[in-house]
């Protein structure tokens, strides 16, 4: 039976250093919900007190209706998958998944239909009677996922599970681990610092950053519309530029360098008033022109990468950008080329000066207030 999570205004501290100062969400029944952020932004402190391995210092911590702050670990029917396997190097496969059924104490039916049915589910039945060290990274942690699904849990949590494999191996077991945990159907917190990953995987995804939460949403809404200057940069790649907001005559213009100036429609209207901005432009919102129009750029270098050419300039200002450009079947524009650069002023995100609000309409933020 899968759950729902509540935390509700948790604290961590160690000492009297504070980790995560009052944090609050809600992870829904079923859901694939990822933690991502920056190495120290309390992602792994978080997941951990949900597993009952912290203390918990402030706040209340719920499955379903159920308090569990000084419940015991053992009795919180979790499954965890450790980014280092964690799995038993003296038993077998069969043996290792079949671990948590006999700790529970099972007839030997129950445990070997349960321990068949999730070996055959993450494709290691033909593994069965090898010893860990004959496995390969990726095998071996589909062993500590059945392992860890085969108890039955109501919460499945996960730490980095593939920061260890290679770059392959990851694209394929996050694969693996997104259609395993759709069709198990488990309520899953997933914890990364691998923004792609977090994309790739998540039904949403909160952004964290020194202990609090930036964004909660869906890849799309936190990609499209970030709430923050940091989220902006932390998901995806983007360009920062410092611009300008200008009303006349009852439109809204940017403007940009070179006196570049795009009318903004989408503007909140408390914010339709003159002043500065930061303004995120992702590499594919930018398009090239060598017509004059637009922001003055040198083309720096390029990198062919079949489908699209992502092109390194710096702008007259002296901003260095990258633009990402469907590749041409004639030619690549040369290092030193003369360009100019206009936006897809749909698709940028505006920002406040100081980075800290996205003043456009349509951000949609799950954080509670």
């Amino acid at each position: 039976m899968s759950v729902n999570i509540g935390i509700k205004n948790v604290v961590k501290k160690y000492g009297d250093n504070i980790v995560i100062p009052d944090l609050s969400l809600t992870i829904n029944e079923g859901e694939f919900f990822t933690l991502l952020g920056p190495s120290g932004c309390g992602k792994t402190t978080l997941l951990r007190m949900i597993a009952g391995f912290n203390s918990i210092e402030g706040g209340d911590i719920y499955f379903n209706d159920k308090r569990i702050n000084d419940l015991d670990p053992a009795k919180r029917n979790i499954g965890m998958v450790f980014q280092n396997y964690a799995i038993f190097p003296h038993l077998t496969v069969r043996d290792n998944v079949a671990f948590g059924l006999k700790q529970k104490k099972m007839d030997k039916k129950t445990i070997a239909e349960q321990t068949d049915k999730f070996m055959k589910l993450m494709h290691i039945d033909e593994y069965a009677d090898r010893m860990p060290e004959r496995l390969s990274g990726g095998q071996q942690q589909r062993v500590a996922l059945a392992r860890a699904l085969v108890i039955q849990p109501d919460v499945l949590l996960m730490d980095e599970p593939l920061s260890n494999l290679d770059a392959k191996l990851r694209v394929e077991m996050r694969t693996v681990i997104k259609e395993i945990q759709h069709s198990v159907g488990i309520t899953t917190v997933y914890v990364t610092h691998d923004q792609e990953e977090a994309m790739a995987v998540s039904d949403r995804i909160a952004v964290m950053n020194l202990g609090e939460i930036q964004h909660i949403g869906t890849p799309k809404t936190l990609y499209q519309r970030p709430a923050n200057l940091f989220v902006s940069s932390f998901i995806g790649r983007t360009n920062i530029f410092d611009g300008k907001l200008k009303v006349t005559g009852g439109k809204t213009m940017l403007c940009l360098e070179n006196g570049y100036e795009v009318e903004l429609k989408n503007v909140l209207e408390p914010y339709r008033k003159d002043q500065d901005v930061k303004v995120s432009i992702r590499p594919e919102e930018f398009v090239i022109n060598v017509e004059g129009k637009g922001i003055p750029a040198r083309i720096d270098d390029s990198v062919f990468l079949g489908l699209n050419t992502h092109y390194f300039v710096t702008t007259a200002a002296g901003v260095k950008a990258e633009i990402v450009q469907e590749s041409q079947i004639d030619s690549i524009l040369p290092q030193g080329m003369d360009i100019f650069m206009t936006v897809k002023s749909e698709k940028i995100n505006v920002l406040t000066a100081d980075g800290s609000k996205n003043i456009l309409t349509g951000v949609i933020n799950d954080k509670p207030e």
